[in-house]
Formats: structure tokens, C-alpha cells, sequence
């Protein structure tokens, strides 16, 4: 199986996920995961929700937007990144999945108050809101991660 730096691995992913398991030689997982993220997507008509939104057409990307299918999105999205993440990262490295995990949280908080969250008159939709509210999960996720390290780190010197 091919070694990849975290980065690329993640990068991967986010383009398409699978795509780093595939790369990596981890093919029923990758396939599992492109299959996955093609029933959502077309389920929930995120492309085309995608699409009216970059074209600023936010009420008519709500209408489209299948909102039960789109809340699965963000599990799979952000796991299948840890988990190509975890492929690249060191053994030694712990709680790398905290960032992932609150990113799925966040995102999916940010997809289910999008009909109704705007910001000094300007109303993000489905698409832009859940990616604003990654930003704040990541940290989340990354904050803890930096505790729980600490935690252990005091754990190990007075043991």
C-alpha cells in the first residue's frame, strides 16, 4: 500500500471521498465511500444545491436540497477524511479523530438551522452555512485534542 503525508491524504478526500483509501490500495473501503457519497449526493441533489448557491440563488438551492438524505453527508465526509488521515498519521498519535468528529457535529448543526439562520441580512442557505460552522467545530475538535494531549502528558509525569 502507498504512504502518503497527512495533508495529501486529506486533500484526497476532500476532493472526492475514497479517493485516498483507493489510492492507497484500500479498495473495498474506497469503493464503499465513492458509492456512499454518490447515493447522498444525488439523493439529496447537492449538486445542484451547490451549484444555485454559487449562483446566489439560495431560496431556489432550499427548494432542491433533500435535507433528510444531505444530514447523512457530513458522517461520511468528515470520517472518511479521519479515516484517510489515520492511514498517513504516526502510530503514535492519539485522538486525531476529535477535529473530524466535531466538524461532522458542527456541520450538521450548521445544515439543520440553515433555513433559518441569516447574518446582517445575508442568508447562507444549506451550502455555506454547514461550511461556516465547520470552522468552529475544527477548533473545537482541535481544542480538546490539545487538552486530552496535555492530560496525558501530566498523566505520564506523575505516574
Amino acid at each position: 500500500m502507498k504512504k502518503m503525508s497527512k495533508l495529501e491524504a486529506v486533500l484526497w478526500n476532500i476532493a472526492f471521498p475514497g479517493f485516498t483509501q483507493l489510492l492507497t490500495g484500500q479498495y473495498i473501503k474506497g469503493v464503499l465511500f465513492v458509492v456512499l457519497e454518490f447515493i447522498m449526493n444525488v439523493n439529496s441533489h447537492f449538486n445542484q444545491a451547490i451549484m444555485l448557491s454559487f449562483l446566489g440563488e439560495i431560496g431556489q438551492a432550499e427548494m432542491v436540497v433533500n435535507y433528510q438524505w444531505l444530514m447523512f453527508y457530513p458522517c461520511i465526509y468528515m470520517f472518511s477524511m479521519w479515516d484517510a488521515y489515520r492511514f498517513a498519521m504516526p502510530a503514535g498519535e492519539k485522538h486525531s479523530y476529535l477535529p473530524f468528529v466535531f466538524g461532522a457535529y458542527f456541520v450538521t448543526v450548521g445544515l439543520m438551522v440553515s433555513p433559518k439562520v441569516t447574518f446582517f441580512g445575508i442568508h447562507p442557505g444549506p451550502i455555506f452555512l454547514p461550511m461556516i460552522f465547520l470552522i468552529p467545530g475544527l477548533l473545537v475538535g482541535g481544542i480538546i485534542k490539545r487538552i486530552l494531549k496535555l492530560c496525558d502528558k501530566n498523566t505520564n509525569i506523575a505516574n
